[in-house]
């Protein structure tokens, strides 16, 4: 089964970016979590349309299950 990590921003604008991290750590905490995503937006590293990514809006882990048949 496939993992990515979702991690929710918003922008200045008022916009929601969503950054992906596939097959993440299975044992992240929420601490962690929130500390990298405050890092990410205290470096500015990211810019979507001209704004700054401003606020943690959340994350998420999903999962997917990929099926491949044979024709």
């Amino acid at each position: 089964m496939a993992k990515t990590l979702e991690l929710i921003f918003t922008t200045t604008t008022g916009k929601d970016v969503t950054l992906t991290v596939d097959e993440p750590r299975a044992d992240v905490t929420d601490a962690e979590l929130l500390a990298g995503m405050q890092a990410i937006i205290t470096q500015d590293v990211f810019e979507v349309e001209g704004s700054s990514l401003s606020t943690v809006k959340g994350a998420r882990i999903v999962e997917r299950n990929i099926v491949e048949y044979e024709v």
